[in-house]
């Protein structure tokens, strides 16, 4: 087993004892952490109801579409728009804009809904 400062652990240390190096870690550590809650906070959620209407409704996202959805959030937000209507191809989804998180899904060719309430704005995904 290997030793730290005299005790017997059950793994390897990476780093020695040495402080610099272990603030160097806990700054780089904490920054990385920052910078991934960070871009985790931006990114488009999908609420319970959206992800069973999204099942329902057979409509399927590709990564591409999700990117063009949170691009249509971001246009959204820098508008200052609460609640948003974001059309992209032949589907709407009705997104929450300040938490980022899509409310619902229609596909809109295949529908009988035809008027969206309680909504600011519209945006077009592409």
């Amino acid at each position: 087993m290997a030793e730290v400062n005299g005790i017997s652990v059950p793994f390897i240390p990476i780093v020695g004892n040495n402080e610099i190096s272990q603030q160097k870690i806990g700054r780089e550590a904490t920054s990385s952490f920052d910078a991934i809650f960070k871009e985790e906070l931006e990114k488009v959620k999908f609420s319970n109801h959206a992800l069973k209407r999204l099942e329902s409704r057979n409509i399927q996202l590709s990564d591409d579409e999700i990117t063009k959805i949170q691009n249509a959030v971001d246009k959204a937000e820098s508008k200052g728009s609460k609640d948003s209507l974001v059309m992209m191809d032949k589907t709407a989804f009705i997104v929450n804009v300040p938490n980022r998180t899509v409310v619902t899904a229609i596909e809109v060719a295949n529908s009988n809904e035809s008027v969206f309430t309680n909504i600011d704005s519209v945006v077009f995904a592409y």
